[in-house]
């Protein structure tokens, strides 16, 4: 077998391995295993990035990455990136890119091979206009820690839950929040961390606190003049993967049922779907694209369809791989399927139903675009 390596790139909010938490859960292991079938002998590797930081900046980091670990010049290299990290795999390869301190691309993106793209927002997500104001960005900022502590625990306190709840419920009343209420909310969602993790926790936390460029490049106007700067390079192959989450209207709410954390859950999902289904103007498909949506969806979505986070129709670019039934974490391995995947957290309580089935047909996709 020919040996290829392979990048997991995060998306926002993303990190490599944080705390023993893992933002691809099960993705490297069901790749290993799928990639085998086609001949390759993957080397996969987590890529570290700064969570809110600018796409160029994390497409800096993602580039300094590939130059340290990919030391067989005869080795393809695919590039594999779940939300915004789509983008920052589209950047480093762009020929025209320049990226900090003069890292030498060229080398390196001379050697991709296929560039895969999953619920990445191609055309931008309204979701990130509100956040980059005042109230939004201190919003994410507690949204990043219950984030983080619920992958880490399984669950994150329904105190936290209800705060959050409770901004949402009255963001007039955020305004006068300051940082000492914040600090207080940090330190009992974290106090059972151990000493090693708790300084990891805090130097990511601290990251998203400190630098938020990230939100004003995901508008659909960041990323119009995105697009008119990153050229796909000659040669690579780029796919993406499309999600779509269940609509929120009472039956998901009775079909989450009577556990107070996954219903508390769901309002913030609910309130994530409102800003990020804002009408969006569907892109040109061709008729296997729309085939495979219809397939899929039974119909095409809706302008305002969403995963909860990046409307569906801004997740394409390059060639459509899957369309799937998904919210935006599902796809990453957090989901709850407990008959045939080891129980861990679905923060992100949907009630859209994505299974295992659904991942591994997924991941499935994606290894025979890789392979092809």
């Amino acid at each position: 077998m020919k040996k290829h390596y392979v990048y997991l790139i995060p998306g926002f909010f993303g990190f490599a391995d944080l705390g023993a938490i893992s933002y691809f859960h099960h993705v490297r292991e069901i790749l290993e295993e799928l990639l085998e079938d086609y001949g390759i002998a993957p080397e996969i590797h987590y890529v570290s990035t700064v969570p809110t930081g600018s796409i160029r900046r994390r497409a800096y980091f993602l580039g300094k990455q590939i130059a340290e670990t990919a030391t067989d010049p005869s080795a393809p290299i695919h590039l594999i990136g779940h939300s915004t990290g789509g983008l920052d795999a589209r950047l480093f390869a762009s020929p025209s890119v320049s990226l900090l301190d003069e890292l030498d691309t060229e080398e390196f993106a001379g050697r991709i091979s296929t560039i895969v793209s999953v619920a990445s927002p191609h055309y931008g997500t309204p979701l990130a206009r509100f956040f980059d104001g005042l109230l939004g960005q201190r919003l994410l900022y507690l949204l990043s820690m219950i984030t983080v502590h619920a992958l880490r625990f399984g669950k994150f306190p329904l105190s936290a839950v209800f705060s959050i709840v409770g901004v949402i419920s009255r963001l007039d009343d955020f305004i006068g929040w300051d940082n000492t209420i914040v600090d207080q909310f940090y330190d009992n969602l974290f106090a059972d961390l151990e000493d090693e993790h708790f300084d990891q926790v805090s130097e990511y936390l601290e990251s998203i606190r400190t630098d938020q460029t990230l939100l004003g490049q995901l508008t659909p106007g960041g990323i119009d003049l995105f697009n008119a700067a990153a050229e796909d390079r000659p040669g690579v192959r780029y796919g993406c993967a499309i999600t779509r989450a269940r609509k929120p209207e009472v039956d998901s709410i009775l079909d989450i049922g009577l556990d107070p954390y996954r219903q508390a859950s769901h309002i913030i999902y609910r309130f994530l779907y409102l800003i990020a289904g804002g009408g969006f103007a569907p892109p040109t498909v061709s008729e296997d694209e729309r085939q495979i949506m219809l397939d899929a969806y039974g119909s095409l979505p809706a302008a305002n369809a969403s995963d909860g986070v990046v409307p569906t129709w801004s997740q394409l670019h390059g060639e459509l791989i899957h369309a799937t039934w998904a919210d935006h974490l599902d796809v990453c391995g957090h989901f709850t399927d407990p008959a045939r995947f080891p129980p861990h957290v679905d923060w992100l309580c949907s009630s859209t139903g994505f299974s295992r089935d659904r991942f591994d047909a997924l991941w499935r996709d994606i290894a025979a675009f890789i392979g092809g």
